[in-house]
């Protein structure tokens, strides 16, 4: 199953007018909202009873949304970008001024990643710029694999589910934190990429630790 022209068209309306989209990606499902809302983004963290300190994290359409989100993209990451974008890498950057900090988690960094699941790339294609992808769940609890599951446990108080079929599940993206002052790549969650795979794209002189 995939969704038609009209189910993209009504998540669109729906995040325009600030609802909560559910959206298939690589690993599981995620929830969309504008991130320019601010109200949309207190209504998803309630939705998950996820604390606000904790950032949540964005997908993009391509990397020429970069810089209008951030204010450096580390060196490290230009061989991950090029290895592992589309798909389940999630990069976190120093967040450009004028991004809401209940966007951050008040930490001034954005995690980004770019989805290679069909559906999120044409949901974040045709919205034209970044969305939230924080994983379909109430905070500590297992993240969604199924359109069936996100309606079951959230009901009418997601706006929209574009279904795109189960999705993997298993993990979730990997999320690394690069810097060029120490030449380091943290490993923030191991995940569908691993250590190994990270090691191969770095420039020889960065240390991979978790």
């Amino acid at each position: 199953m995939q969704p038609t022209e009209h189910d993209y068209e009504y998540a669109l309306q729906c995040l325009k007018q600030g609802g909560i989209v559910a959206y298939p990606t690589e690993t599981f499902y995620g929830l969309a909202v504008d991130p320019e809302n601010e109200q949309a983004i207190t209504d998803l963290y309630a939705l998950k009873k996820r604390e606000e300190q904790k950032a949540i994290s964005l997908i993009i359409p391509d990397v020429t949304h970069l810089l209008s989100l951030v204010s450096l993209v580390p060196n490290g990451y230009k061989g991950l970008m090029n290895s592992f974008w589309p798909g389940p890498l999630t990069l976190i950057f120093s967040a450009r001024k004028h991004i809401p900090s209940i966007l951050t988690g008040g930490t001034n960094t954005l995690a980004l990643r770019v989805s290679s699941h069909p559906v999120a790339m044409k949901l974040a294609e045709s919205w034209g710029g970044a969305l939230t992808t924080t994983s379909a769940n109430i905070s500590g609890e297992e993240a969604l694999a199924t359109a069936e599951d996100v309606h079951t446990v959230f009901g009418d108080r997601v706006s929209c589910v574009l279904d795109g079929g189960p999705t993997p599940g298993g993990q979730g993206s990997t999320i690394v934190h690069c810097t060029d002052d120490t030449m380091e790549c943290r490993i923030i969650r191991e995940g569908v990429i691993s250590h190994e795979q990270l090691s191969q794209h770095l420039p020889s002189h960065y240390t991979v630790c978790k």
